[in-house]
């Protein structure tokens, strides 16, 4: 791995952001008047929750012939999420089986796609987390170059700078600005609690509408006037 260029947050942060949900880091952001969630992304290993750190990859179509899909995992270390922008594309690939075993063997924590990935049945039984818009077979060799690394990227309309912290889980991919991620933290631990405060009233007979109104359910996720 070379020096990454990016502030790195202690791993303890990481971690408690991987024990929150991303409906709580969503409503978070919200809370905070930040963009984060990311559209139409789905887990291809259904079950896995991760956090980590973004190392971030830019590509652009290429007629036939032209381009490479590049190397690039040697920029990202133990933990870090690799966040590719593919500009959607539906057509052609930019992951596949031998990525995902050489990513594993680094001890990154998983990849993000706008785009499409393959071999998906493989990086299930490897055990590695992937999300993307979908599954699809077709190479991007000669379909796609890698334009640019370690650059500000955007997945659906969200922009991702190296370095922001990507958490996942079955729900959704959001975003973290790093500059905000403790900001963020401490507001979605706050939704989290108070959700958990909701479920124990409901789980002891409170009525849902009281429990709700006893820990303002309505207004976790709005912003401050």
């Amino acid at each position: 791995m070379t020096d990454t260029p990016f502030r790195r947050l202690p791993a303890s942060a990481i971690a408690a952001f991987a024990a929150l949900p991303t409906s709580s880091i969503s409503d978070a952001l919200d809370r905070l008047g930040l963009p984060g969630a990311v559209d139409g992304l789905r887990p291809m290993s259904p079950g896995a929750r991760v956090a980590g750190q973004a190392v971030t990859l830019r590509y652009l179509p290429v007629g036939t012939g032209g381009g490479t899909v590049g190397d690039f995992l040697h920029l990202a270390g133990p933990g870090d999420v690799i966040a590719i922008d593919n500009r959607g594309r539906l057509d052609c690939t930019v992951w596949g089986n031998i990525l995902t075993e050489a990513a594993k063997a680094q001890g990154l924590a998983a990849t993000v796609i706008d785009g499409v990935n393959r071999d998906v049945g493989e990086s299930r039984a490897f055990g590695y987390p992937i999300w993307s818009r979908a599954a699809h077979a077709r190479t991007g060799k000669d379909r796609v170059a890698l334009e640019a690394v370690m650059v500000p990227v955007v997945l659906g309309t969200v922009r991702v700078d190296p370095g922001d912290l990507l958490c996942a889980d079955d729900s959704c991919v959001v975003s973290v600005p790093l500059q905000e991620a403790e900001a963020v933290l401490a507001v979605a631990r706050g939704i989290e609690e108070k959700e958990e405060a909701i479920l124990a009233d409901i789980r002891a007979g409170v009525d849902l509408a009281e429990a709700r109104r006893r820990h303002g359910y309505h207004s976790l996720q709005t912003r401050p006037r």
